[in-house]
């Protein structure tokens, strides 16, 4: 922020965007009272940044302006929650207190503005008290939780924050490069997750676009473009299928709309990333949402109404029974309903097909705001139900008085991540549990005694042990015993948090004993393999491990949550480049706070005065492909990906270790590994045509080669050593054209 005297223009800049603003919010305003708030909250907003200005150079007022239009158009908010947007950043950036705006606007909009104030303060300074102060840590891990229970007890603040981080990523090109890595890799591990939990589509995928056209920016530019070109070209066969659809429903005496889209470039993106595919091999890149008016007066409930769509459309065109999707009879945990199903279109397009109803889309654009609106009215679908029992288990994580910041914020983001099943019990009551759980932890699911005294499980009627993992549709009956208690060997196979507190806070109780046997299988494991029993190896073993101390070291060998399988492999790598090696730094005293300009860090020289850097192993970055630093007290600079999910969790919750490292142009000798996969049709000479061209061709060194065909197809990866990403891109074009080579992409080693 800078600070100089408005000029005439400035101050008509910002009358124009209240006025926006204002017509939004008089739509959703119920009377002249609620609108007055607003206006009130916005001349003391006004006021209270008069002659700031953002790194942009425009007028500090614009970007509360633009939070509060995001709350009310975005998320569908009243009037309380546009002006805690409107006032979000006056405690934190102005003379003004909490108490001031209770004075002036009372209790519930002080508490917005509390809350969002604290969420800021909370992510500045997490970086700054992960050292060895406990009682700090203890206070940062209180704080965290207090602003997350908010999710629990008014949830707009954290719809306002995500409307704030909309903005800030809109205007991210301010942003110095360090700082941007930051917030971007906060948004990504953060707020993205959240936003797709409660439900807010639009805001999820902007969030998402912003996130790729940064750290990929050569990914985004290419995939937009292919977009473009391909929805110019299709466009007229797309509204050729909506016209038999549209003429069958209006038959039918629907009251409907429909709306195309066409995937979004991260979307597209992350499918390549994931299913290590190619552009082409994107089926569902265009899709249809049908939008109809629930007929409350028809003996057919709107689950019904659905399912006559479908089989009217259905009937038009063929459909792909495997990518079926029923959201309507089971909704997504954030409360999603819809119908998807995907049809051939007569130009051999395959094109996903949202059949939802007017709530549900409404539910579906706006998310949890929505789903108060239906519930204030006395509606509940079955969506409303998984959204408040998704908020209840939230609540559930955060109670829990032993885990510190840094801990919450990782079972935070696993959990917003995590994708749930649907299983049900022997009477046929559905339940939801998250993907790849176990039938132990259905059990705790059930129960707490069910689980401690569980001995084994039948799966639709079948036998299976505790470590069966159930899949969604799966009946599951758990068989128990009196005499039966928890085994430290479960803690192998829970994936739930509820079923592995439970259990681990049983063997608290045997925590001494469970710690000396620990220490004394440790010990015993290394004498067996030759290493020796000192600080330096302990040390190794608990950064290795990711653990706060030699007692949760030993403790975890001890009730057998921590494998000694590895041992022998961490004592032997360089953990420098590793994960493992940054949660050691957790324990380090805290770093300088960061500086406003960070210095640039140039990478790949081998003289010895040179920044000494590493590679990160978990994404083996080459030169040219976007990169970010971190920077480790001996002045060691570990290098990843921009993209690397490792790097994003990292620069999230320490973004002063962040450095801009920038490639060094690099001599020929120097190279980098990198694997790339191959798939297509199988011919003679194949194999030698790929070698040829990567050795002889490209003189590319190839470290190994491994193609397996069958049925007349083959598919394979060839792990090599290239200088650069350039010299990689061409090695990929070129083998594109070699005939019968479908598909090269580059993927993990």
């Amino acid at each position: 922020m800078s600070f100089s005297e408005f000029t005439e223009n400035d101050y008509e800049v910002i009358a124009q965007e209240y006025e926006k603003l204002r017509l939004s919010a008089e739509k959703r305003c119920a009377n002249a009272a609620e609108m007055e708030v607003v206006r009130r909250a916005y001349e003391f907003a006004n006021a209270a940044h008069r002659n700031v200005r953002r790194r942009s150079g425009e007028p500090y007022m614009i970007h509360p302006i633009a939070v509060a239009r995001i709350v009310v158009d975005d998320i569908g908010l009243g009037y309380k929650s546009i002006s805690a947007a409107l006032l979000h950043d006056v405690v934190e950036d102005t003379d003004y207190t909490v108490e001031d705006i209770r004075e002036h606007f009372g209790n519930k909009i002080a508490s917005l503005v509390d809350g969002l104030t604290k969420i800021k303060t909370v992510l500045d300074n997490e970086q700054k008290t992960h050292g060895t102060d406990i009682s700090q840590q203890s206070l940062q891990a209180e704080n965290f939780k207090r602003i997350l229970l908010t999710l629990n007890d008014d949830v707009r603040v954290v719809l306002i924050k995500l409307a704030d981080r909309l903005h800030n990523c809109r205007t991210i090109e301010h942003m110095p490069e360090h700082k941007r890595d930051k917030i971007l890799s906060e948004t990504m591990f953060i707020f993205i997750p959240l936003a797709h939990r409660l439900g807010l589509y639009s805001i999820k995928s902007e969030l998402e676009n912003i996130w790729l056209r940064y750290k990929e920016p050569e990914a985004y530019e290419e995939i937009k473009a292919r977009i473009d070109k391909n929805t110019q070209e299709k466009g007229a066969e797309m509204a050729e299928f909506v016209l038999p659809i549209e003429a069958a429903l209006e038959k039918a005496r629907f009251k409907f709309e429909i709306k195309k889209r066409v995937k979004t470039p991260y979307s597209v993106w992350h499918k390549m990333q994931e299913k290590k595919i190619s552009f082409e091999e994107v089926y569902d890149l265009y899709a249809i949402r049908i939008i109809f008016d629930a007929d409350q007066q028809s003996a057919e409930t709107e689950r019904d109404q659905c399912y006559h769509i479908f089989s009217i459309i259905t009937g038009i065109y063929r459909y792909m029974p495997e990518r079926l999707r029923d959201w309507v009879k089971h909704p997504k945990s954030n409360g999603y309903e819809a119908l998807h199903c995907t049809l051939l279109s007569p130009s051999g397009i395959w094109v996903e097909v949202q059949i939802r109803t007017r709530r549900m889309d409404d539910i579906a654009e706006k998310g949890i705001a929505a789903h108060w609106i239906y519930k204030q009215h006395g509606y509940l679908g079955e969506g409303d139900y998984e959204m408040d029992n998704w908020l209840e288990r939230i609540k559930d994580i955060l109670v829990n008085p032993d885990v510190n910041a840094l801990e919450l914020l990782d079972i935070i983001h696993n959990d917003l991540t995590s994708t749930d099943i649907y299983v049900f019990t022997p009477m046929g009551e559905q339940r939801t549990i998250q993907k790849d759980a176990t039938c132990l932890d259905f059990a705790y699911l059930i129960h707490t005694e069910v689980g401690n005294k569980a001995i084994a499980a039948k799966v639709n009627q079948r036998l299976v042990t505790l470590s069966h993992i159930i899949k969604t549709g799966d009946k599951v009956e758990i068989i128990t015993a009196e005499d039966a208690k928890p085994q430290p060997e479960w803690l192998k196979f829970l994936t739930t948090r509820r079923a592995r507190t439970i259990v681990t806070d049983y063997f608290k109780t045997e925590r001494k004993q469970t710690v000396d046997f620990g220490r004394k299988t440790l010990e015993n494991a290394l004498t067996g393999l030759g290493f020796e029993i000192n600080e330096r190896n302990l040390q190794r073993l608990e950064v290795s491990y990711g653990v706060a101390s030699r007692e949760e070291l030993y403790y975890g060998i001890g009730i057998g949550s921590l494998s000694l399988e590895h041992v022998q492999e961490a004592l032997k790598r360089n953990s420098g480049s590793r994960l493992s090696w940054l949660r050691k730094m957790l324990r380090l005293e805290n770093r300088a706070e960061e500086k406003e300009g960070t210095e640039t860090i140039i990478i790949g020289s081998n003289d010895p005065g040179a920044t000494r850097f590493s590679i990160a192993s978990c994404c083996n970055p080459i030169p040219g492909d976007p990169v970010i630093g971190f920077k480790a007290p001996d002045g060691m600079i570990t290098v990843h990906k921009k993209a690397c999910p490792v790097a994003e969790s990292i620069a999230a919750t320490h973004g002063d270790w962040v450095v801009v490292p920038k490639w060094l142009e690099q001599a020929e000798e120097t190279s980098f590994p990198v694997r790339i996969t191959l798939k297509g049709l199988d011919r003679v000479g194949m194999l030698n045509e790929i070698s040829h061209y990567v050795s002889r061709v490209m003189g590319v060194n190839m470290r190994k080669l491994f193609l397996q065909a069958e049925s007349g197809l083959f598919e394979g990866y060839i792990d090599m050593s290239v200088s650069s990403r350039g010299i990689l891109e061409q090695m990929i074009k070129e083998l594109s054209s070699i005939e019968g080579i479908e598909n090269v992409t580059r993927s993990d080693l």
